[in-house]
């Protein structure tokens, strides 16, 4: 008769509990680490092999991997719940807050407020961070959570940012972006209805793959750009996540009615990494936004970083006041 025991090797450093202390933690902490070593040390992601495809070039291919395995959790009973939560996730942080710029777009002009251009403005709010949501509700939320982050490869890119400038013409909509964007998702939920076995594998993957996809979104960010960005970035990356955040916690509270767990909403309000290259590509469409570009870029650069450490803290907080937690204490 033999006997398995199970020995809890202690850490030197534990720098994994020490990371899950954070809320979003394992997002913030290595997209922080990524940026500074894309900022001092491009060298080192430029390596290439390995290095370079894990460090600097796996945020697509490790993010589309989580996205199937989200796919995997959504069972048929399920997918009327996680629609809806996407709808709403995608109404009051990209739609709602889109529409309400673009009006005072219609008084200020291009120029906006502040120092802030519309475009600058238009772009934060307009987009947000898959990753962060996808890891944040991970670790707080449900299936119906993690499920709407569908809302974030919706708005994923200029194409919100196109369509509320009304840039009659230049708005092509490219639909089989959109398409490539949730077939990873669909076929998750095939594979997931089809043999729960494969649901079951699959449901580590997000601790697995967060800290190394957000390192490589993290070494895109330029902290040259947060200084040029200066205080007017920092300033619109703060009012866009607590505005926007405020107002997806607002729509979990009175319509999707998540009761103590509403304070998971102000984990939308971020922007995610990719909405840096939005205003060029804006001006490629309407030349007329060119001399915002360069400013727009820096701002847009202080707000990614400010929203992906913010919204985290933001949302953990409130759900902590309102008795929400439902994965142990901060």
């Amino acid at each position: 008769m033999s006997t398995t025991t199970q020995v809890t090797e202690k850490s030197i450093i534990p720098l994994y509990d020490g990371m899950n202390k954070i809320p979003g933690g394992a997002m913030v902490i290595p997209l922080i680490l990524g940026s500074i070593v894309g900022t001092f040390f491009p060298e080192f992601l430029g390596l290439g092999s390995f290095t370079s495809a894990l460090f600097k070039s796996s945020a697509g291919p490790l993010i589309a991997l989580l996205i199937f395995a989200t796919g995997m959790q959504i069972t048929v009973r399920s997918s009327g719940p996680v629609l809806a939560h996407t709808g709403i996730v995608l109404l009051f942080k990209t739609l709602i807050p889109a529409a309400l710029v673009t009006a005072l777009g219609l008084f200020v002009g291009n120029d906006g407020i502040l120092g802030i251009s519309l475009l600058a403005m238009l772009t934060v709010v307009a987009n947000s961070n898959g990753g962060i949501w996808l890891a944040f509700t991970g670790k707080y939320g449900d299936y119906r959570d993690q499920g709407a982050y569908v809302a974030s490869a919706v708005n994923d890119g200029p194409f919100f940012v196109l369509l509320f400038l009304g840039a009659s013409g230049l708005a092509d909509i490219p639909l089989s972006l959109m398409l490539a964007a949730v077939i990873p998702l669909l076929i998750g939920m095939v594979i997931g209805n089809l043999d729960p076995k494969w649901t079951n594998l699959m449901k580590p993957t997000g601790a697995i793959v967060i800290p190394f996809f957000a390192f490589a979104l993290g070494s895109g960010i330029n902290l040259n750009s947060i200084v040029t960005g200066g205080a007017t970035g920092i300033i619109l990356g703060i009012i866009a996540s607590l505005f926007t955040g405020f107002l997806v916690f607002i729509g979990y509270k009175t319509i999707l009615r998540r009761g103590n767990q509403s304070g998971i909403g102000f984990a939308a309000g971020t922007t995610a990494g990719n909405a840096i290259i939005t205003p060029e590509i804006v001006a490629q469409a309407d030349p007329s936004f060119a001399p915002f570009v360069q400013t727009a870029t820096a701002q847009i650069a202080a707000a990614v970083l400010v929203s992906a450490i913010l919204a985290p803290l933001l949302a953990a907080w409130v759900l902590k006041r309102q008795g929400g937690l439902n994965n142990g204490e901060i």
